[in-house]
């Protein structure tokens, strides 16, 4: 079995004709890091938010259980 090699698909370096693409810029040390503190903080938010909603959630079922030992 030999591998057969594609000629139809273009080099991973080309680009399409007429396109232009911006020059890649590397990011200061200090972009990087704002930018992790960034994706920090929004992942944090979203954490608490699901966090707050299993509180609600046990505060309910916590609150059945009471009603059934009671009884």
């Amino acid at each position: 079995m030999t591998a057969e090699k594609r000629t139809d698909a273009a080099p991973k370096g080309a680009s399409a004709p007429g396109s232009t693409r911006k020059a890649w810029a590397p990011k200061s040390t200090v972009e990087v890091v704002l930018e992790q503190i960034g994706k920090q903080e929004k992942r944090v938010a979203e954490l608490q938010k699901a966090l707050d909603a299993e509180k609600t959630s046990l505060n309910k079922l916590l609150q059945a259980k009471k009603v059934l030992e009671a009884s």
